[in-house]
């Protein structure tokens, strides 16, 4: 196992998430980060290089030969000078600190000739090696959907790309041949889905530094859903746990079966910010893009909130129990009065009846499993209208109901809550079960109607 640099209370591992055009990159990196984050890593964020100069109006199509030399060369200057920051800024911090790179710099080795590029390295005195092997910890490639996922490929996602199936495929092949001979170098293909794929990066990345995540990532694993009945009991009555505030807004959409929001994170005053879209199913999966957004973009993406939704406010807990990471969401006023006391506990995982009963906190105290149950998901808990009078509460998704409305007709919804404000809000424990199993004639898919993943 490589050792992140640093003393064994201490890790600062620096991490380069590369690979080919519509590869997962940037949904990938947000979950990763997240994940740490929830973990109570220090996370920063490399921001790519070439992404910074090219949205400043540069078109390689208009540069010739010796200005796209002295470009790259220029490129890989300040692509050293801006990991360097974050690079010194992770051995000053008091926590384990995951630095992610937004690509590294052997990518830039795919846009050149090899004749340029050994003569770029000997002009500078670079050792292309030491950059490759021993600048970073790991380097985790995600292949291009454009190879062997191809339904799924676009650039309308990416202001600054264009590239067609045909050079996609080239420069995602170029782009992993970089890397070649770094002693950590791993390829996550499109071998499952894309929700597997991501989950596979991030069990790559616990692998090599050692931490153990249970099953919580595996391909069987799904998300569990639980009603947690109040108070919450003390703080003495958890293992170690990191505190987070959380906001989320809805935003308008397009169209009817597309769900955006924003999510504001944040500790002691600091914040992230996460944009999401989650379209229908395509193909037999459901997308979903989450992007990071700078504290600007937040603002600016905060004008297109949907006035049909209130704003919801948590404070989430996160802790691991039994060698399972779990996290707990307390809803907090302002909020809708469905809302109020509303305590909810999810985690990954492939256990089912009495084996995940065991694995869960014993200290508090679960009502029951929720797990896909409508009436529990962020999108419809926020609706503004009553749920009887709405055409706007969502089923789920995807799936063969796709996005279904809640009817005026009580019986196609004798299996979970209709009124305004639902027993969940006021739910006590009146049974020693620990786990009840979702009603299989409900009608709705276990997607929970708009959370697919911790956010």
């Amino acid at each position: 196992m490589m050792d992140a640099i640093g003393t064994e209370e201490r890790k600062v591992y620096r991490l380069v998430l590369t690979g080919g055009p519509c590869g997962g990159k940037t949904t990938g990196q947000s979950r990763l980060c997240t994940f740490f984050e929830n973990l109570g890593w220090k996370v920063f964020r490399v921001p790519e290089t070439a992404t910074i100069l090219l949205s400043g109006g540069i078109k390689f199509a208009d540069l010739v030969a010796d200005e796209v030399y002295k470009f790259q060369e220029n490129l890989l200057r300040t692509m050293i000078q801006i990991e360097n920051t974050y690079f010194e800024l992770g051995r000053t911090s008091t926590k384990n600190c995951l630095i992610i790179c937004d690509r590294g710099f052997m990518d830039a080795s795919a846009y050149i000739s090899k004749e340029k590029w050994d003569r770029m390295m000997r002009s500078n005195n670079w050792n292309p090696v030491e950059l490759r092997d021993n600048r970073y910890n790991q380097i985790i490639h995600m292949v291009s959907a454009a190879n062997g996922a191809e339904d799924f490929y676009n650039t309308e996602e990416h202001s600054c790309r264009s590239e067609g199936v045909t050079l996609a495929r080239d420069l995602d092949y170029k782009a992993a041949s970089a890397w070649i001979g770094h002693p950590y170098f791993d390829v996550i293909d499109n071998s499952t889905d894309f929700e597997n794929k991501v989950n596979r990066m991030i069990e790559c990345v616990c692998q090599k530094l050692g931490i153990d995540i249970g099953d919580r990532l595996s391909i069987t694993s799904r998300k569990v859903k639980f009603l947690v009945s109040g108070p919450v009991p003390p703080d003495s009555a958890f293992p170690a746990f990191q505190d987070f505030d959380v906001t989320h807004h809805y935003l308008q959409c397009a169209g009817p079966r597309v769900q955006a929001r924003l999510r504001k994170r944040g500790q002691n005053g600091r914040w992230s910010y996460i944009h999401t879209i989650r379209r229908p199913q395509q193909h037999g999966q459901s997308i979903e893009v989450r992007t990071q957004l700078s504290h600007r973009d937040y603002l600016n993406m905060l004008t297109q909130q949907d006035d049909a939704h209130f704003t919801i406010y948590k404070k989430r807990r996160c802790f691991l129990v039994n060698n399972q990471y779990f996290q707990m969401d307390i809803y907090i006023e302002p909020s809708h009065p469905r809302c109020k006391g509303l305590i909810l506990l999810e985690t990954y995982t492939s256990l089912t009846g009495d084996k995940l009963k065991n694995i869960l906190p014993k200290f508090l105290n679960i009502v029951k499993e929720v797990t896909g149950q409508p009436d529990y998901s962020m999108f419809n808990l926020s609706l503004r209208e009553d749920w009887n009078n709405t055409k706007k509460f969502c089923y789920s998704l995807h799936g063969k109901t796709i996005c279904c409305h809640r009817q005026a007709d009580a019986s196609s919804t004798s299996n979970t809550a209709s009124t305004t404000t639902p027993i969940i809000a006021t739910a006590t424990a009146t049974t020693d079960t620990g786990v009840d199993r979702v009603n299989e004639t409900s009608g709705t898919v276990p997607d929970n109607s708009g959370e697919t993943q911790f956010e």
